[in-house]
């Protein structure tokens, strides 16, 4: 019987996931009622004012009474300044019915205070000034404008669209009584009516069906929305996740951009649908100034966008022009519970506020260097010798691959801590082999638990009340892989504890420590629930109902994971990969873009999904290399890979109905295509190391948009389908189909029209105008260009995996800028625990200038390692050096150098990582 019920759950879910997605499974903003509700405020307006004489200050904040004076519900207002250039803002009921949610879990500690001081105080507009920035908080009606350097960058309801509908008993329907019926005046009374304005008569107020679901809303209408300008922007940017342009678009006359976690299968591009994520994290930008604005909030939300004008080009030409005749840009986020919890993030430059969120919600960790490397998965790897098979096939063909992963057929029945013991009666076996090769193994583990009362989990939750539970008490249940499955409460500390220790060793025995994890499936994603989920008025602990903490769930289940690995083994730094993801969730795991398709337009989006996650604090973001569903050509799975190696996550992955598409089965052409896409991504390990640290060090992204490094240049503001690898790469993949040349834009440094230099990484020849260029390509060439005046670290010795690299030597490409100079930085340790931490490092930069490599350590080098410098490359002399030599503690030697077509190498420098040199060109 349980086999027939899992089969059925297989067979409904494919034959769902056939025809793609169908957008009728899913809301618009009409059919979610308070969407429409807030939305309606667009056209009326609303009406806020503080209350006078109840303005309290203190050192670090200030409080108020807010009224809406339609209806005289009043509301406690706070405003705390925060260290680095950000504000809190903060607005709840006075008196809630019952406590409104506010978001735990998300920011990665308390918020460091700043200081606050009144320079002005009048009946309509108190002004404080917090470091070189300035609020001014207007009394009514109610707005405040946030300053930075005297410059207006944010308006908070600005357009009067604060709408906050406050919690209230549910009036009953009433027999109309005669008129003079006293009594019955006086029940009415104690009864609230709320006016037109509360929306208290929307149909889907108190209750809403949308197709055979229902949604009981037991507490009634409890949205909150806000407006928020950006007066020195020409764009918007942020809000992931969408399959859509990294510019946000217009909504006006469509419906909003959406944020709430679904599974949603060969989604569509240029969507502003709902996909695995929620990040409500928002940036303008404009030529002199960008902020942002970070809207902590769990619920289902909707963020219309209104821009400067719906061409981005004409927009950007008024800008420049100093005409402004249209309002600024705006974001309007409406959600359907909580309260309003915005950190205004004051820049000035676009870094400033990437690392202000940053600040707030923290960064990835340093990963352990396998999981930069290549990832092998297909959903799935039949047993244990199709696992060892392609694992020595990568060995025959020369291809290096880091990790195997094992999607959910590895299991026994789907069921999570167990294997299939006829297709895998030895993985202890199987992952010793692969551990041998210097090699990982990754399995999959959803939060659906099959309800079998054999099953020790399922037996475990339910005898100690630990599923999310219905409206009457009793334990949900839903369907997904396993057929009827139930899910952990992971808001329950108790129950994230409970499912942390299941990955003790001495449980889970089938693993070792150096087996990783992958969280899917964990929107939370119930096939028989509405919008392919689970409904809102399920209960969760602390009394919460699902609508309140939608978004976080998967965040929930991530932090048990990834507590469960750190127990498991404490000095190891866990790897999980999750689809679903919150602000905060980067702290615990890497993300990838979900169920994309094998077809162009999907390759495309993959840059644009990436970089708008990148500026949201998810760095480590990827695609599935070759497309999820559907079957590659060879064309499109070249260029795939040849995109693929340069976001940060790199893993390719299949449907189970696909065909197999590992590279050897492929004509000769394609693999070798592949594999000196692989090598290159291999060689570049150290950047990607190195980029990793500092993320964590300064919370700088690793792979950015070009307005990140070139803001004033007005034409990189929409450029989403090249990036840069810090500042030091740019990249511009070739994702269209049969082209022998691809534009590529070098943005400007200036109003001039200057730009930086910029070689390519093959040939070193030099780019030294800026605009756009057209770039001849053939199969095998990636247009990537390392900028002039940085300095970038390789390993090019080929391993058949990123851990046998270890010790390694390096090389150092220098490519000069017009002054002949060039800096970069290195960093290393033993790519695995945390040892780092208690000061087992080593970084580096390096500084080229006047004819010499030198390297300054940043804090005293403290770990041991075999790696040296094999060579140097410089790109961009003038002239080519008779020799060099090298001085290493007072002893100087000669160095051999050769030219190398547009490149000077200077062979074996010979130095180890850890000491202090200098490398002299010498001419003749």
């Amino acid at each position: 019987m349980r086999f027939a019920l899992c089969t059925v759950a297989i067979i409904w879910a494919l034959f769902v996931l056939a025809d793609g997605v169908d957008p009728g499974n899913f809301k618009t903003c009409e059919q979610s009622s308070f969407c429409r509700r807030s939305r309606k405020v667009q056209s009326s307006g609303s009406k806020y004012a503080l209350i006078p004489g109840t303005l309290n200050t203190y050192a670090d904040s200030l409080t108020a009474d807010l009224v809406n004076k339609e209806n005289h519900h009043q509301f406690a207002f706070k405003l705390e300044a925060l260290e680095g250039s950000t504000f809190r803002l903060q607005i709840d009921e006075k008196q809630p019915l019952r406590p409104r949610y506010r978001v735990e879990h998300a920011l990665k500690g308390q918020p460091r205070a700043g200081s606050i001081r009144v320079q002005r105080e009048t009946d309509g507009e108190i002004v404080i000034t917090s470091e070189k920035n300035k609020a001014v908080i207007h009394g009514d009606p109610f707005r405040i404008d946030f300053y930075e350097n005297d410059v207006l960058v944010v308006s908070v309801n600005a357009k009067n669209w604060l709408y906050f509908e406050h919690l209230r008993q549910k009036a009953q329907e009433q027999t109309p009584e005669p008129e003079g019926n006293e009594n019955q005046q006086e029940q009415d009374a104690a009864v609230e009516t709320p006016k037109a304005a509360d929306a208290i008569d929307d149909p889907g107020a108190w209750e809403e069906n949308f197709k055979s679901h229902h949604d009981s809303k037991p507490y009634g209408p409890e949205a909150v929305a806000l407006d928020f300008s950006f007066p020195a922007a020409e764009i918007l940017f942020g809000i992931p996740e969408h399959a859509d342009s990294f510019v946000l678009k217009s909504t006006s006359g469509t419906d909003p951009y959406r944020l709430y976690n679904l599974d949603v299968f060969e989604y569509v591009v240029d969507s502003k649908m709902a996909l695995y994520g929620a990040v409500p994290v928002i940036y303008g930008h404009g030529q002199q100034h960008t902020a942002g604005v970070y809207w902590q909030n769990a619920a289902e939300t909707w963020v219309d966008i209104q821009t400067s004008e719906t061409n981005v080009v004409s927009s950007l030409v008024n800008f420049v022009s100093g005409s402004r005749n249209t309002p600024p840009p705006a974001a309007h986020f409406m959600s359907e519970s909580g309260i309003v919890d915005a950190f205004i993030l004051l820049g000035p430059k676009p870094m400033d506020t990437f690392k202000q969120y940053a600040a707030l919600t923290g960064t990835h960790e340093l990963p352990q260097l396998f999981s930069l490397a290549y990832h092998q998965s297909r959903w799935n790897y039949n047993d244990e010798r199709d696992v060892t098979s392609v694992s020595a096939k990568f060995d025959e063909f020369n291809i290096p691959m880091d990790t195997m992963w094992l999607d959910i057929e590895y299991t026994d029945g789907k069921r999570y801590f167990t294997w299939d013991k006829f297709k895998f009666p030895q993985p202890l076996t199987m992952i010793k082999n692969l551990t041998e090769l210097g090699r990982h193994l990754v399995v999959i583990i959803d939060p659906h638990i099959k309800r079998d009362n054999g099953y020790f989990f399922h037996q475990e939750c339910t005898e100690r009340g630990y599923y999310v539970k219905t409206r009457d008490g009793n334990d949900y249940e839903g369907w997904c892989w396993p057929g009827a499955a139930s899910y952990p409460d992971f808001f329950n500390p108790v129950v994230r504890d409970y499912y942390a220790s299941q990955y003790a060793l001495d449980k889970f025995q089938t693993v070792t420590a150096d087996v990783m994890l992958w969280n899917d499936m964990n929107e939370p994603s119930v096939f028989n629930g509405p919008e392919i989920t689970a409904p809102k008025d399920l209960v969760h602990y602390g009394n919460w109902e699902h609508r309140d903490v939608h978004n976080l769930y998967g965040h929930m289940h991530l932090m048990g994971s990834f507590a469960g690995l750190l127990q498991r083994d404490p000095n190891q730094r866990p790897f999980i990969l999750t689809r679903s993801h919150f602000a905060g969730s980067q702290r615990y795991a890497a993300i990838w873009t979900g169920d994309n398709l094998a077809d162009w337009s999907h390759l495309q989006h993959s840059i644009k999904m990436c970089l708008t996650e990148a500026v949201a604090g998810f760095s480590f973001c990827g695609a599935d290399v070759g497309g999820f569903f559907g079957n590659p050509d060879s064309e499109l799975l070249e260029r795939w890979y040849q995109t693929g190696i340069f976001l940060p996550f790199f893993r390719a992955h299949a449907h189970i109905d696909t065909k197999r598409r590992e590279p050897w089965l492929f004509p000769e052409r394609t693999r070798q295509v592949i594999q000196n896409a692989v090598l290159k991504r291999y060689s570049y390990l150290p950047l990607w190391y190195t980029a990793f640290y500092e993320l964590e060090l300064t919370g700088e992204p690793v792979i950015r948009p070009l307005l990140t490094h070139y803001p004033q240049d007005k034409e990189a503001f929409a450029v989403d389908n090249q990036l840069l690898v810090q500042d030091r790469l740019l990249v511009r993949p070739v994702m269209q189909q049969g082209v022998s040349k691809v534009d590529v834009y070098f943005p400007t440094i200036d109003d001039k029209k200057n730009g930086d230099w910029w070689y390519d990484v093959d040939t070193y020849q030099r780019q030294e105008r800026s605009g756009y260029v057209s770039v001849p390509v053939d199969d095998n060439k990636i247009p990537v260009w390392q900028r002039g005046g940085s300095i970038v670290p390789k390993k090019e010795r080929q391993r058949r995996a990123s851990t046998l690299m270890l010790h390694d030597p390096y090389t150092l490409i220098i490519c000069l800028d017009r002054q002949g100079k060039a800096a970069g930085s290195l960093y290393l340790d033993d790519e695995k625990s945390y040892a780092y931490r208690q000061g087992k490092r080593i970084h580096v930069k390096y500084e080229f200038g006047n004819g010499q490599l030198v390297n300054h350590f940043v804090g005293k080098p403290k770990y041991k390692t075999n790696a040296w410098i094999e060579r140097i490359v410089i790109a961009g002399l003038e002239k080519v050096p008779s020799s060099a030599s090298v001085t290493v503690n007072g002893v100087s030697q000669q160095l051999e150098v050769l030219q190398h077509d547009l490149s000077v190498v200077v062979r074996k420098p010979g130095v180890k990582m850890d000491v202090d040199f200098a490398i002299k060109l010498n001419y003749v």
